[in-house]
């Protein structure tokens, strides 16, 4: 799959595990649903960046470099799993974060402080708009930085899961799936499965759900992410071009906006707790999941079918929400759900 060509640094635990939610599915009167816990991937608990950082950071060595720059949300997962490889690889981190530095730091903003990086807060600025400025002064002070882009989202990152596709086919023994759902955002991980899916002549569906309002006044969000397939597959060698046939992404649950949860999220991840034990995150998979649960309840995802929902992680900012939302509220399963799902 050309992967050999490219500079890599281990730095998660993979295979990560794929499980049935047999619990939920009968809470939901089908489908069946199977998870991929991208969220046990090991580095600083977890999550999908991981894989993406193992190519561009694997690229950061081969360059020489000693820091590594990088941009998110306050509560950015993304941020996080950069910082810790880069303890792990003995690098200075800088994270440009957008916001202004809260009184008391949570969440994954905590664990960004554990890890020893250097915070810039960027104010409106949370998409990177601060890095150039960052690395030219790093650069002036002796350092040699490498700039891991927001949400890992270049065709080095999208490789990560170029082969996280190839590692999902060899843990699929039996189970065919009609349907592959996650949470999009900066578009490296639907990019990078799309390229993916394409090598390996797959068949189900790849629905991306979007998380984020499209307001970046440049190319449309769908039009990213087929941009970075196309750029991502000819990198690799390969001749296919995706279109916008090739593209699914929902927008239809992005609600009040980026990191905003309502009651989609919360109902979500109430279910998924209850019914299986696994904790989803509020702004990402809370989301995502809610997606799948709605697309199951309107019919787009039939009972009959299998639909693999891809856990991408993000779960430490649960903690950061726990003032804006009372998630005592959702403690008992909603009366529409079937109490079979209670059974074993």
């Amino acid at each position: 799959m050309y992967m050999s060509n490219f500079p890599k640094k281990s730095l998660g635990f993979f295979p990560t595990p794929l499980v049935e939610l047999s619990r939920l599915g009968r809470a939901l009167g089908g489908p069946k649903i199977f998870i991929k816990r991208d969220d046990m991937t090991g580095l600083a608990l977890g999550g999908n960046k991981t894989r993406k950082l193992e190519y561009l950071l694997g690229d950061a060595v081969i360059q020489g470099c000693d820091t590594v720059i990088t941009a998110g949300a306050a509560q950015s997962n993304h941020c996080r799993q950069t910082a810790a490889a880069a303890a792990y690889l003995g690098m200075e981190c800088h994270l440009v974060l957008g916001g202004e530095e809260p009184d008391q730091a949570q969440g994954n903003l905590l664990l960004d402080k554990i890890l020893g990086c250097h915070i810039h807060w960027s104010g409106n600025h949370r998409k990177g708009e601060d890095i150039p400025k960052i690395f030219e002064q790093l650069k002036v002070s002796g350092k040699k930085p490498y700039i891991v882009p927001y949400g890992g989202s270049n065709q080095l990152g999208a490789l990560g899961f170029v082969e996280a596709l190839k590692e999902l086919e060899s843990q699929m023994k039996v189970e065919q799936f009609s349907h592959v759902v996650f949470a999009s955002s900066s578009g490296g991980t639907q990019a990078g499965l799309m390229v993916g899916k394409k090598l390996l002549n797959k068949n189900f569906q790849l629905i991306g759900i979007n998380i984020d309002k499209d307001e970046t006044g440049e190319a449309p969000f769908g039009q990213h992410i087929i941009d970075l397939a196309n750029r991502t597959a000819r990198m690799m060698g390969v001749s296919d071009c995706f279109s916008e046939q090739d593209l699914i992404l929902n927008s239809n649950y992005i609600g009040e906006g980026y990191g905003v949860i309502g009651k989609l999220e919360t109902e979500a991840i109430s279910l998924v707790a209850q019914t299986e034990g696994i904790l989803l995150d509020p702004v990402y998979t809370g989301r995502a999941m809610g997606g799948l649960i709605d697309l199951i309840h309107m019919g787009v995802i039939d009972k009959k079918d299998t639909a693999l929902f891809w856990h991408t992680g993000g779960v430490p900012a649960l903690f950061a929400y726990s003032e804006k939302i009372d998630f005592s509220a959702n403690a008992r399963l909603p009366a529409n759900y079937s109490t079979a799902a209670r059974g074993n």
